[in-house]
Order: C-alpha cells, then structure tokens, then sequence
C-alpha cells in the first residue's frame, strides 16, 4: 500500500518540467495541483515565470489542466487570467477528478503526467488513478492546517522510503 505514495520522479520546481522533456516521454498533458505546486498557498495570482511555463506548455501544445481541492473561486481567479481549464474541489486523492480530465483533454492515461506537492492527495490519487507522477517541492513551508497535517504523515513515509532505498532525492 505505501508503494502507492512513491512518485515515478521528483523535481525541486514545476518550471523545472519542460515541453521538451514531455514530450521525450510521450507526454501530451498535464494534470497539475495549485497551492504550493504552480504558486505559494496565500498567493491568489500566476507569477511571470509561471505564466511563461504556461505559454511554453500551449505553444508546445501540451494540454494543462489545474486540479484542485480548495474551492471554486480560489481556482477560477487563478486559472481563468491563464486560460486554463480547472477543476475545483476535486476531493484528491479520490481518481474521479482525474479520470474526468483525462476524458476532457481526450488523452490516454500514458500521454499524461500529475504533478503536485503532496503525497497524500496528488501522488497518491494520481498513482491510483493509473498516470505517471512527479512529485515538486512546495513552494513555502506553510501550508492550511488539513495540509499541515497531511505533511506530517508525509514526512513519516518519506523517511521510510529513504530507509527502505526507494527514493535518492534528498530534502533541501
């Protein structure tokens, strides 16, 4: 069962994820988390590197979709200045989300990645769901208290997959 926490890589940064290694892996779309993934947690708007990392991702036509468990209005303000089709409350890591956006972007699971910062909802719902995970560092060490709680559990698996030789990345 924990094996269903262990992402297939980790980069220290979304922006770290280029078009050009996507589509090395077949990769055609992106199903990528919010709050503390693309942006710190308490920031509403997309910084300029993240709008680039966007435009690149559309100019190489690579599909993104932000998935998304807080609510409406704080995904809608953050996705629409970016054109971006979202969902909110998705209720990761239940796969129904996922499942749906795949339906949507019309791609196989094989031609999509989930990225997101956290093992308890993006990792784990995106392995259950069947697609490729990335797992990024959170942008800030503060996060909500659902989510504070979530990376102490976090931090507990982690450490017994580095124990266990399952991960080599190391923790800045």
């Amino acid at each position: 069962m924990l094996k269903k926490f262990l992402p297939n890589e980790h980069v220290p940064r979304v922006l770290d994820i280029t078009p050009a290694k996507l589509r090395e892996m077949g990769i055609k779309g992106v199903i990528t988390d919010l709050d503390n993934t693309l942006v710190a947690w308490n920031v509403m708007d997309a910084t300029p590197e993240v709008i680039e990392w966007f435009k690149e991702m559309n100019e190489n036509d690579i599909k993104v979709t932000i998935i998304s468990n807080n609510e409406r209005e704080r995904v809608r303000v953050f996705s629409e200045p970016l054109e971006t089709p979202y969902v909110y409350s998705a209720k990761k890591p239940l796969i129904r989300a996922f499942n749906q956006t795949a339906k949507q972007m019309d791609l196989k699971k094989e031609e999509i990645v989930v990225i997101g910062d956290q093992l308890m909802t993006d990792v784990l719902g995106g392995n259950f769901a069947g697609f490729h995970t990335i797992l990024v560092v959170p942008i800030v060490k503060t996060d909500g208290k659902i989510t504070r709680f979530n990376r102490m559990i976090e931090r507990r698996i982690l450490n017994w997959m580095r124990k266990k030789g399952m991960i080599t990345w190391e923790e800045k």
